[in-house]
C-alpha cells in the first residue's frame, strides 16, 4: 500500500509540473475568474458543431428524455437531502458517522473519513482520470445540444484551481445572449444535457465494470464479518475469568474484573462467552444489555475473516463452506486456511457441537446482513461482489484491483455529478432549469424569481442543518 501511495504522489507531482509548464507556455490563452484559471481553446468545436447539426432529429427526441431525466434527478436529490436531514436528527447510527454529511470528493477521502468499508481506495490518478471523463462528457453534451438549437459556442477549455492545477474541470462556453432568447424547451434541453450525459456514461461504465470484474476476478474464499455472539444481561453474569462474581449491577462493575489484554471468559445461565475488554468498553451505552461472543472455535483460534480452504478443499462460496463442514463431527480437528492482510495463514481448529443443532458441527462464524440502500447502494447491489457479499473475489493480477476501483469511481462520480447538478440552486444547471419550469407554469417572471429564491433558500437551510447537526454531535 505504501508503494502505491508513493507512486501515486509521484505521478501527481509529475502531472502538476507538466500542467504548470503547459499553462505557463500558453499563458496568453489564460483568463482568470476568482480562484480559477480558464484555458480557452477551440478544441472540439468542429466535432460539437458536426454532431449537433447532423443528428438534429435524434437530438430532438433525446431532448425529451434529457428533460425528463433532469426532473427525475432534481426530485431525487431533493428527497435524498430531506431524508438525510431526518435521519441525522433521528438515527443514532448516522449520528456516529465520522464523515461529514457533505463529504468532499477528494483523493484519499475514504481513508480520511474512515469509509474504507464502503468506498474503495481513491488515489489522485483515479481522481484525475475520472474528473476528466466526467467533465468532458458533461460539457460536450451541453455544447452538442446547444448547437442543435443554433446557440453559438464561443470556446471550449479547462478550468484549473489557481494554486493547485491538479484540481480541474472542463467547460464549453456558449453565447448566453442567444441562449436566453431560445424557447424554454430549448434552454431546458441544453441545461439538462450535461447530467443526462453523466447518467448515460455512468450506466455505460457500469457494464464495462461488470464485464471487467467477471473476467479479471475469481471467487477464491468466503468472508465472514462477525463471530457468533449473544446479547447478555450484565446482571446474569455469574463468573468472570473463572472467578465467581455476585451482584454485578452496572457496567463499571463488570469492567473492573477484566484483563486489559487478550480474551476474557464469562459465564451466564450455564453458557460460556468470551470478549476483550476493549470490545466491551465500546458498549457503555447499552444499559445493562451487552454483546458477548459465544465460546466458539473460530474466535478461540483467532482465524481471519476470509476462509480459503478446509483441509485443502477450496471454499469458494457460502454453500461450499457449509458442505465442507458437514463432512466432520464434533471434536474433529481441521486445518483452516485463511487470508489475512494479503498473507495466507493456517490454523488447526477443533470443531464443536452446534448448540442449536446437535447433529451439526460448529465453527462459530457469523454473516451479518449487508443490505444496500440509497441510490448508490441500489446501483452496486447487482454487482457480483455485492450480490454475493460473503464471497471473496481475488484479482488475477496486481493491476486488476486498480482498474476495477477506477471504473467504479467513474460510475459513482458521474452519478453524483448528475444528481448534484440538478439541485435547484442558481450556480448549478438545476437552478436555471427549475426557474424555467416555474416560469412555464406561472407565466410570471416575478413569481418565478420569488419562488426560485425561496426554494434555493430552503435547500441551503437543509445543508446548514445537516452540517450544524454533525458539528454539534462531534463537539459533544
Amino acid at each position: 500500500m505504501v508503494n502505491l501511495v508513493v507512486l501515486d504522489l509521484l505521478l501527481l507531482a509529475l502531472f502538476v509540473i507538466l500542467i504548470s509548464f503547459f499553462l505557463y507556455k500558453n499563458r496568453k490563452n489564460l483568463g482568470q475568474e476568482g480562484w480559477l484559471m480558464l484555458y480557452r481553446t477551440k478544441w472540439g468545436i468542429k466535432l460539437i458543431d458536426y454532431v449537433g447539426k447532423k443528428y438534429q432529429k435524434t437530438l430532438k427526441i433525446l431532448s425529451y428524455i434529457s428533460i425528463a431525466t433532469g426532473y427525475v434527478l432534481m426530485v431525487g436529490i431533493v428527497i435524498l437531502i430531506i431524508q438525510s436531514v431526518y435521519l441525522y436528527f433521528t438515527s443514532s447510527i448516522l449520528q456516529n458517522f465520522k464523515a461529514p454529511p457533505v463529504a468532499p470528493l477528494i483523493p484519499y477521502f475514504p481513508k480520511i473519513f474512515g469509509l474504507e468499508g464502503f468506498f474503495p481506495e481513491f488515489y489522485f490518478i483515479d481522481f484525475i482520470i475520472a474528473i476528466l471523463i466526467v467533465a468532458t462528457v458533461h460539457e460536450f453534451s451541453h455544447g452538442i445540444f446547444a448547437r442543435r438549437y443554433n446557440i453559438r459556442i464561443k470556446s471550449t477549455g479547462f478550468a484549473f484551481l489557481k494554486y493547485f492545477p491538479a484540481i480541474f474541470g472542463a467547460f464549453v462556453e456558449q453565447d448566453d445572449k442567444q441562449m436566453t432568447k431560445k424557447t424554454k424547451f430549448s434552454q431546458m434541453s441544453v441545461l439538462s444535457a450535461g447530467v443526462f450525459a453523466n447518467i448515460i456514461t455512468s450506466i455505460l461504465f457500469y457494464f464495462i465494470l461488470f464485464l471487467f470484474f467477471s473476467v479479471s476476478f475469481s471467487a477464491t474464499g468466503v468472508g465472514f464479518n462477525s463471530y457468533s455472539y449473544s446479547i447478555v444481561n450484565v446482571s446474569k453474569i455469574d463468573s468472570v475469568n473463572g472467578i465467581e462474581v455476585n451482584n454485578i449491577q452496572n457496567y463499571d462493575n463488570l469492567l473492573e474484573n477484566l484483563e486489559e489484554e487478550g480474551l476474557n471468559e464469562f459465564s451466564a445461565e450455564d453458557k460460556n462467552y468470551i470478549a476483550s475488554k476493549k470490545f466491551l468498553e465500546n458498549q457503555k451505552e447499552n444499559q445493562g444489555l451487552i454483546i458477548l461472543y459465544n465460546d466458539a472455535p473460530a474466535i478461540r483460534a483467532g482465524i481471519g475473516n476470509i476462509i480459503l480452504k478446509i483441509n485443502g478443499e477450496a471454499t469458494t462460496s457460502l454453500e461450499k463452506l457449509e458442505s465442507e463442514l458437514k463432512k466432520y463431527s464434533p471434536g474433529d480437528v481441521v486445518e483452516i486456511e485463511t487470508l489475512e492482510s494479503s498473507d495466507i495463514k493456517k490454523y488447526n481448529v477443533e470443531l464443536k457441537e452446534n448448540p442449536n443443532d446437535k447433529t451439526r458441527v460448529w465453527l462459530g462464524v457469523g454473516f451479518l446482513s449487508q443490505k444496500q440502500s440509497g441510490v448508490i447502494g441500489k446501483t452496486i447491489s447487482y454487482f457480483p461482489s455485492y450480490k454475493e457479499p460473503y464471497v471473496y473475489y481475488e484479482p488475477k493480477n496486481e493491476l486488476s484491483s486498480f482498474i476495477k476501483d477506477l471504473l467504479w469511481w467513474i460510475v459513482i462520480i458521474n452519478l453524483l455529478v448528475g444528481f448534484f447538478n440538478m439541485l435547484p440552486l442558481g450556480i448549478l444547471d438545476g437552478g436555471r432549469f427549475f426557474y424555467l419550469t416555474i416560469l412555464s407554469i406561472t407565466k410570471s417572471e416575478k413569481i418565478a424569481k420569488k419562488f426560485f429564491s425561496i426554494v434555493s433558500l430552503l435547500i441551503f437551510l437543509l445543508f446548514f442543518l445537516l452540517l450544524a447537526r454533525w458539528i454539534f454531535i462531534r463537539i459533544l
